[in-house]
């Protein structure tokens, strides 16, 4: 670990234990699908054969016939909605996109798209239901690709999507950002060195465990209450508010434990679903999705293209960037392509650059974010020129990144300065980790490095810290606990009021019961929220402070608060315990609440991360072994070292599995042939070794604990990192995610 913040902490820093951990490890967590109620529903969701199909007719009558079966809706029981951009939280949604994704209406646009769903008082007779639902389809021609979809002769495949700059004529693409600024021409003139690449990336998942879920009841007061695992209740509200035109004071979201999620758990797909039929049937209704259905099914992150012609001098330096990127949306608009060009470049000071990305529908899942969206696509394109320029240029892989660095000051791509920031210090760590001061044996090895950039998010957070009479605190939040947040907020709390992380009892809640809290992602929990925790225990210490004080019968200014005791200026320094303080609060003006709220904006604090790998590879089969890997970041400050550390780890692991092994793959009918984890390759403890973690602290200078938030950024850079590494073995320039052994064999076999 490197250096940490200057200030001392006394809880922050170490590794108390989990405060939620023996409930999951005994398996008394609830969650979402281990809820029920008494004559509860099960429902089930029939789902399209077709990647691309116009909906002729849909007949339920058999259905309702059948015994035991309750409600039938389709598409034509959702609202027509406005095609309008609503602000809900991290990302603004199209209610009229959003609405077709939950059930389609005109047409189906992927293989899995759903098109009706059933309640009925058993899951089986809910499945057997689905057989008897009559869809007459239309078959269509799907286009699967960027560049099928972006040809001039594609049809469009979505009605209402229109480019802004081709007005008034159909298209598939549905948007295009740019950023340039400098002399392009004149970059490129000064160069002594040129590499342009083209570069593609499948389509993956974020293979969490735990499928989607929902359960549903609509009260008979118009109110409805859902359990669900998501990441965002308050989001899961705001959409389900649209989708069904209710208020959303009239819906109440309880999330439960959450089974994994990185992105994923965002959007909504069985809540509304569950709600009305819970409306339809007077019933509670429960939808637990299945493995193929959450990967036909539910949002994957965007396969792409990118093409990088990059220049640099002889002595390092980067002269002008030229960057293409075409991103998949799936059948609706919303790609991580703006992200992918913000941060495609962020590590490096570039003069003179232009780039263009493009949001492309086709006829695959609508996509949602996955760790760091967009993205690992755009370093694996970027890293791997980079690599190439060092090695033009006979330099060291890390010095020519530090010859580039972005420092603070650096204009960034979207014409802001970084404040204080750490990419330096992160090349500067992996570049002295013993294992890239190691030497490299064996035959047919080869070691790789590449860096990668997420902006990490702010938003808006509460929190409250409520005194007890024992002098233990509670923390209560709006933030699903993915990573370890529960303990984060716990030791931000003890941190202020001098008591230990065992002595705070955090946890959250549905969205009746606190402010409003957005989503747990982006990298902004432990920054957000547990910035509001901390602002809620600072309150609460002022108010105990003023009952110290009334105790005294000083002023409040003359009460101060060190090592957890309270000292009383006025009067030769007697003290008073938190502990003693607490059972007198209830005769000196009752409980005693701290409240906290954050608005941060929509950009945190900028990190940065740095992968090293050794590989071995089999040149028999084009398989590629993972023998060594160690992840650099930049944190900021960590609050639970371990926690932190596995993050990082976390994070590496499936970029690892997205270099080597993870993609969806399609047929030409835009079927997909491999909807399960036998078939869907993510890595196991099988695949990888132990990650060596390197925490990086160069403390956020506006956040009052210097953190930056860890989540995301660790899975940038290993794809990257994984091509360059091969290139040192075989000599071959990787292209293509994943680099599975075929491809990895082709590509051998060319050379």
């Amino acid at each position: 670990m490197s250096a940490a913040a200057s200030r001392e902490f006394r809880v922050i820093g170490t590794r108390p234990i989990r405060h939620d951990g023996i409930d999951k490890v005994t398996g008394r967590a609830k969650y979402g699908a281990d809820i029920s109620y008494p004559d509860m529903l099960h429902g089930k969701v029939l789902r399209s054969p077709y990647a691309h199909a116009r909906i002729k007719s849909i007949n339920v009558k058999k259905a309702l016939e059948l015994p035991g079966v309750k409600a039938v809706i389709t598409g034509a029981d959702l609202p027509e909605l406005p095609n309008q951009m609503v602000a809900m939280g991290e990302l603004p949604v199209n209610p009229h996109f959003l609405v077709r994704n939950i059930l389609a209406k005109e047409k189906v646009l992927y293989s899995g798209h759903a098109v009706a769903a059933v309640a009925a008082v058993s899951p089986h007779i809910a499945e057997e239901a689905l057989q008897l639902i009559e869809v007459d389809y239309e078959p269509l021609p799907p286009l699967m690709t960027v560049r099928e979809a972006m040809a001039p002769e594609a049809p469009a495949l979505v009605d209402g999507v229109e480019n802004p700059e081709t007005p008034g004529k159909p298209t598939n693409i549905a948007s295009h950002v740019q950023f340039a600024r400098g002399d392009l021409k004149a970059g490129f003139a000064a160069a002594d060195y040129i590499v342009e690449r083209e570069f593609n990336t499948a389509m993956v998942h974020q293979g969490y465990i735990e499928p989607h879920n929902a359960l549903g009841i609509y009260h008979p007061n118009g109110h409805a209450t859902v359990h669900c695992s998501v990441q965002g209740p308050f989001e899961a509200r705001a959409m389900c508010a649209q989708v069904l035109q209710m208020p959303e004071s009239h819906i109440k979201v309880v999330p439960g434990e959450i089974g994994g999620g990185f992105g994923g758990k965002i959007n909504i797909y069985l809540e509304p679903l569950a709600i009305l039929l819970s409306k339809k049937t007077g019933h509670p209704v429960k939808l637990v999705m299945g493995r193929a259905e959450v990967l036909r099914a539910t949002g994957p992150t965007s396969g792409s293209t990118i093409k990088v012609k990059m220049g640099a001098t002889k002595n390092g330096r980067i002269t002008a960037a030229e960057i293409w990127m075409a991103y998949e949306a799936g059948a609706f608009p919303g790609s991580p392509v703006t992200a992918g060009a913000m941060c495609i470049i962020a590590p490096y000071a570039i003069d003179n650059f232009l780039i263009d990305g493009y949001d492309v529908l086709v006829n695959r899942p609508k996509t949602a974010a996955y760790r760091a969206p967009g993205a690992t696509n755009a370093a694996f394109a970027c890293e791997t020129v980079i690599d190439e320029l060092a090695e033009k240029c006979g330099m060291d892989p890390i010095d020519f990144r530090l010859k580039n660095a972005a420092k603070e000051g650096t204009v960034q791509v979207i014409g802001l300065p970084y404040k204080r920031i750490g990419f330096v210090e992160v090349c500067e760590a992996l570049k002295n980790s013993p294992h890239y001061k190691s030497k490299l044996s064996g035959r047919n090895c080869g070691r790789g490095v590449a860096f990668g950039f997420w902006f990490n998010a702010g938003l808006q957070s509460s929190a409250t810290v409520s005194i007890d009479a024992d002098g233990t605190a509670a923390v209560v939040t709006g933030s699903v606990d993915i990573g370890g947040t529960r303990a984060a907020c716990a030791m931000v709390a003890a941190e202020v009021l001098g008591l230990s992380a065992e002595e705070v009892r955090p946890s959250n809640t549905d969205t009746d019961s606190i402010g409003r809290t957005d989503v747990t992602g982006g990298s902004r929990t432990a920054f957000a929220t547990g910035w509001a925790v901390h602002e809620a225990a600072q309150d609460a210490l002022r108010q105990l402070k003023e009952r110290a004080a009334k105790i005294w019968q000083v002023s409040p200014e003359k009460v101060g608060f060190a090592d957890g005791r309270f000292v009383n200026h006025a009067d030769n320094g007697a003290t008073m315990t938190l502990k003693e303080l607490a059972p007198r609060l209830g005769h000196t003006g009752g409980p005693v609440i701290g409240r906290g709220t954050v608005h941060a904006g929509p950009m945190g604090a900028p990190a940065f991360a740095g992968c090293l790998v050794d590989i071995e590879l089999d040149p028999e089969t084009g398989k590629i072994q993972i023998l060594r890997a160690s992840v650099a970041q930049d944190v900021g400050q960590a609050l639970h070292p371990s926690y932190v550390e596995g993050q990082m780890q976390g994070g590496t692991a499936q970029g690892l599995g997205w270099a080597l092994n993870e993609e969806y793959f399609y047929d030409e009918q835009g079927s997909m042939r491999n909807p399960g984890f036998l078939d869907y390759r993510i890595p196991t403890c099988l695949d990888l070794p132990l990650i060596e973690t390197h925490i990086v602290q160069v403390p956020h200078p506006d956040h009052p604990l210097g953190v930056r938030g860890v989540g995301e950024v660790s899975i940038v850079p290993p794809p990257a990192a994984v091509a360059n590494a091969l290139y040192r073995v075989a000599g071959v320039r990787m292209t293509e995610l994943p680099m599975s052994p075929p491809r990895v064999l082709k590509a051998l076999l060319n050379k």
